[in-house]
């Protein structure tokens, strides 16, 4: 396997991965939206699907070097723990 094979064979599982971790993490951020918004009494299954949510974005934003995206991940994160600490 020549080095470029090796760099494209390592993108393309970068960009498999990426794939998995925004769509889960979509899923995850709508779910945790939908329950916060319904007042249903689901605040911790909400908030606790924000921090997993928040946790594949990041995975997400180091794999893509989006740093800035990660800056906002981090704000989730710090939301998510709030919130779980406050409903706990």
């Amino acid at each position: 396997m020549t080095d470029l094979e090796g760099r494209t064979a390592i993108l393309g599982d970068s960009r498999q991965l990426t794939s998995i971790f925004e769509i889960i993490g979509s899923i995850l951020a709508m779910i945790y939206a939908m329950s916060i918004a319904l007042n249903i009494g689901a605040e911790m299954l909400g908030f606790s699907l924000l921090l997993i949510s928040s946790f594949l974005f990041s995975g997400w934003a180091i794999l893509d070097r989006r740093w800035t995206f990660l800056l906002l991940q981090a704000f989730y994160v710090t939301s998510a723990i709030i919130g779980l600490i406050r409903w706990a």
